[in-house]
């Protein structure tokens, strides 16, 4: 079993917040999966599908992002996963928009979900998927808070929802090999091609 947490904070008006996209890539991945409607339990919302073989937990906590982490414990508590076999879906302001990372281990760098998370599990050492929303561009009026709660813009809503797929392309191989082995398929960068002019070059 695969427990697949989404980071967001519950209420409409959240909803379309970039500090949101954990809860849309696992609304994405429900659909996909073919999962039962999502049912109030853990503090969250949670459901059940398979991807891969595997039998996979998807849960939205519902405490607002900075108590994440009760949720995570009460489902952790229930399903006694192994802290590998639990993958945070979550925003990432240390990478540029539409890149996805998936990562095992590390510190909070700043998240709320992610701290509260850390400090009720007793530990940092489980899987992300690190969707990267950029930092606040240049004449930005606001604070990065203000930023993270803010709507995608209008060029960011057009490439989104290929984005969510891509992020939800990812958990099979989670699901099935664990995180470590799927960061050597989905991490990797497409090699650049070489310039026709300089291969044909002899020493080049």
């Amino acid at each position: 079993m695969l427990l697949v947490v989404g980071l967001g904070n519950p209420g409409r008006q959240y909803s379309a917040n970039r500090h949101n996209v954990g809860f849309m890539v696992v609304d994405e991945l429900a659909a996909v999966c073919r999962a039962d409607g999502f049912r109030s339990k853990f503090n969250g919302e949670y459901t059940k599908g398979e991807s891969g073989g595997e039998d996979l937990v998807l849960l939205k906590p519902q405490t607002f992002m900075n108590e994440s982490g009760r949720s995570v414990q009460a489902a952790v508590a229930f399903f006694k996963p192994p802290t590998l076999r639990v993958l945070v879906i979550h925003d990432e302001l240390d990478l540029p928009y539409g890149t996805i990372r998936l990562k095992v281990g590390g510190g909070h760098a700043g998240h709320n979900g992610l701290r509260s998370i850390m400090s009720c599990i007793g530990t940092g050492d489980f899987g992300r998927l690190r969707f990267g929303i950029g930092r606040p561009p240049p004449g930005f009026r606001g604070e990065v808070a203000d930023f993270v709660l803010s709507n995608f813009d209008s060029n960011e809503r057009m490439t989104l929802p290929d984005l969510l797929k891509k992020s939800c392309d990812s958990v099979p191989e989670v699901a099935a090999r664990g995180v470590s082995a799927a960061m050597n398929v989905h991490n990797a960068r497409p090699k650049p091609e070489k310039d026709f002019e300089t291969s044909r070059r002899p020493g080049w």
